[in-house]
């Protein structure tokens, strides 16, 4: 039964991965596709890990904390590259 759950997280994880692909296709802003992509990447992402901390028990402490890195680092970079990509140069209030 867990080997069951833990293919089902990881085939989850590796269709948000696909799914978050095809709007990089679309003709929607820039903005738009970066973060359609990184949300699918992050769920996907963790989805995976998920199902790795299902197989591999004595693994958690390292497999939480890249849960954890996941979900901020993603965060943080699209935050970064919304701001990066703001027109003008930055100094304005």
């Amino acid at each position: 039964m867990i080997n069951i759950l833990s293919y089902t997280f990881i085939g989850v994880g590796i269709f948000f991965w696909f799914w978050g692909t095809f709007p990089l296709m679309s003709k929607r802003s820039v903005l738009f596709k970066l973060h359609s992509l990184s949300v699918a990447d992050t769920l996907g992402s963790i989805a995976i890990v998920c199902g790795l901390l299902l197989k591999k028990t004595a693994e958690w402490p390292l497999l939480i904390l890249a849960i954890i890195t996941l979900a901020i680092w993603n965060t943080m970079l699209g935050y970064v590259l919304a701001y990066c990509s703001g027109e003008g140069d930055g100094n304005e209030r």
